[in-house]
């Protein structure tokens, strides 16, 4: 069953293909829906992709396509059927998924593609960026879960106390919190129960910075 949000944003995107036109911007969404920022609408698209009544388009990251209506809907002109249509969202940025990253003490290396993220351009500046998946709790105070999706600048300079992906002995990669002190670099975790990880500098590779973060709520 769909909340009352994700029922109206999808009926509003139908209705405004049916009249031959591509869907509504995120700010028309988020105005037509009484929201306050363009994340509510990118949480709303994702979780309908979820459920199946949307889908994103292979090879076209600013496309979607209706795949169903809610049960019981019934269009003006008495059909429930629905003929998907691509609806062209200009306020979306696709990024490459590249799997997931430890929160917690560094797992192997990162180096294959698995998908892409489509997000509002709005969350992301200038410069490449790529997604990594949350695994662990390491970052909690920093508000990143487990599962959660970081959205990271490439970037191989940081400044102490950027959050950063950091490639240890090129084998081992990591999400913390970037120090230095003492000719040596620090990794530091946002969870007392983890100790700093403590590293000389030809050891750690930095592979790019936090832009951003996506929490899907199920």
């Amino acid at each position: 069953m769909l909340t009352k949000k994700q029922r109206e944003l999808l009926l509003l995107i139908h209705d405004r293909m049916q009249e031959g036109e591509i869907a509504p911007s995120f700010d028309e969404m988020r105005i037509a829906l009484g929201l306050k920022s363009k994340s509510g609408i990118h949480r709303l698209i994702t979780a309908l992709v979820e459920r199946g009544y949307l889908e994103r388009l292979p090879n076209r990251a600013r496309a979607l396509e209706v795949k169903k209506l809610p049960d019981g809907y019934t269009a003006d002109s008495g059909s429930a059927n629905v003929t998907p249509s691509a609806a062209t969202i200009s306020a979306m940025e696709s990024i490459p998924l590249y799997g997931r990253i430890s929160a917690g003490s560094p797992i192997e290396a990162i180096r294959d593609e698995n998908g892409s993220v489509d997000i509002p351009p709005s969350m992301i500046g200038s410069g490449d960026h790529y997604a990594l998946e949350v695994d662990g709790d390491s970052m909690i105070k920093a508000g990143i879960n487990d599962g959660d999706t970081v959205i990271i600048k490439k970037a191989n300079q940081a400044n102490d106390g950027d959050i950063v992906v950091a490639l240890v002995d090129g084998e081992e990669v990591t999400l913390k919190r970037l120090k230095r002190a003492d000719g040596k670099v620090i990794l530091v975790p946002e969870n007392d129960d983890y100790c700093d990880q403590i590293y000389s500098p030809e050891q750690v590779q930095i592979q790019g910075k936090l832009a951003s973060l996506i929490r899907t709520y199920h």
